[in-house]
């Protein structure tokens, strides 16, 4: 055995009451700070039965909330699987002048507030907006809207799969891609064959975290949505109005299903990872 072996062997282990009180720690603070708070939403959820709780989430104004966040979801992540895919690909695969700009520019988001983010979207297609009048004039209504609640989800949404792909595709390098073309494969050929099933884990890891975040937005969509009751609130947002409403049984009921999808995301995402560590694929 090396003496590098030696060392790291020496410097990793510890003594059993030192590995149970670190295990003790976290325990505590992950029940502390995640499962009570999970747990009271559930409790506060079913506090006065199956009937209200299911009540709760089938009023028009909860299932149009629902309905909101979906298609929100269902837009945004298709879109930025496209332009993750594409930004990583240029990114990982060719060098061109603009390309540390551009990823800055995938990092903006991280460093922004979204609440700042809805109030660009508002300054910009707002009524008094940069954009505002000629959208008037053209009858065209992005702010309070649905789609402006879209716009706000793409952009807080949009670094999530290019940022989960740009490493895997760097470290996989592009060996196999140019042996593709020198052997007469087209760009297009190289891609679907070569290229997308060397991703495809990191892809669908990348996919499950940017849905994760496009269902829970809230403060890019709570600018830019003008909180109309059935019309322009997202799940998060119909939350917040009923527990200011003090109608805190049907908040946790809408509550509650928030935390089950997020639940349903870990589950899908601690599969995604034990599939690629079995097919010895890397996800970053």
């Amino acid at each position: 055995m090396s003496t590098r072996s030696v060392q790291r062997k020496i410097s990793t282990h510890e003594s059993l009451g030192v590995t149970l009180l670190l295990i003790g720690v976290a325990l505590s603070y992950l029940l502390l700070f995640l499962g009570l708070p999970l747990a009271t939403v559930f409790v506060e959820a079913f506090k006065k039965g199956w009937e209200l709780y299911l009540s709760a989430l089938m009023e028009p104004d909860a299932w149009a909330a629902i309905k909101l966040t979906l298609i929100a979801a269902g837009i945004a992540v298709p879109a930025n699987l496209v332009f993750g895919v594409a930004a990583a690909w240029a990114i990982a695969k060719f060098e061109f002048k603009g390309k540390s700009l551009l990823i800055t520019l995938i990092d903006l988001p991280f460093a922004v507030s979204p609440v700042v983010s809805g109030l660009v979207y508002v300054l910009l297609f707002g009524a008094q907006g940069w954009f505002g009048h000629w959208l008037q004039a053209h009858d065209i209504r992005l702010i309070f809207a649905v789609p402006g609640i879209v716009l706000a989800t793409i952009f807080v949404t949009f670094p999530f799969i290019a940022r989960e792909l740009i490493p895997l595709m760097q470290s996989q390098g592009k060996e196999e891609e140019e042996a593709a073309v020198s052997l007469g494969a087209s760009g297009w050929q190289t891609f679907w064959r070569v290229t997308l099933p060397n991703i495809k884990w990191g892809l669908l890891y990348g996919v499950i975290l940017c849905n994760a975040r496009a269902m829970g937005e809230f403060g890019a969509v709570s600018v830019v949505s003008g909180h109309i009751r059935g019309l322009t609130n997202t799940m998060p947002l119909h939350v917040e109005i009923l527990y200011n409403e003090y109608n805190f049984v049907a908040a946790f009921a809408v509550a509650s299903l928030l935390a089950l999808l997020a639940l349903l995301t870990l589950v899908i995402k601690s599969l995604v990872e034990w599939q690629a560590k079995r097919s010895g694929e890397p996800l970053h």
